[in-house]
């Protein structure tokens, strides 16, 4: 079964941390990445630049409406994702524990939906 990690951070916290903490957190999180290739069950996965950069787009009444700016405006945005296949959700839940963002943000995770809409 294919789940979305979907690695949500607290951005004004991801600033606090150096350089190095910062390096060490995206090189742990290769290493699970490369871990989870070797076994067949990473299939892709990105950070994503800071919230400020991103452009929302909404189509009302047939006219596209496009602001800048996250959707949501929360304190925790989405930061990055890791799209694997695992057996279960305990598996993937077991992978999201050990992504390493995980001890100081949230990792929301979703099945991949394939195929059209059922029901």
């Amino acid at each position: 079964m294919k789940y979305m990690l979907l690695i949500c951070r607290d951005e004004q916290a991801w600033d606090r941390f150096s350089v190095t903490e910062r390096q060490q957190i995206y090189g742990d999180t290769l290493a699970l990445a490369e871990e989870l290739t070797a076994r067949g069950q990473y299939l892709g996965g990105f950070p994503l630049h800071p919230s400020s950069s991103a452009t929302s787009v909404r189509v009302r009444d047939g006219k596209r409406l496009v602001t800048d700016g996250p959707f949501a405006e929360t304190r925790e945005q989405l930061g990055g994702y890791m799209l694997i296949d695992v057996k279960d959700l305990d598996e993937a839940i077991a992978i999201a524990g050990r992504i390493p963002l995980a001890r100081t943000s949230t990792v929301e995770i979703r099945p991949v939906r394939e195929g059209p809409p059922t029901g």
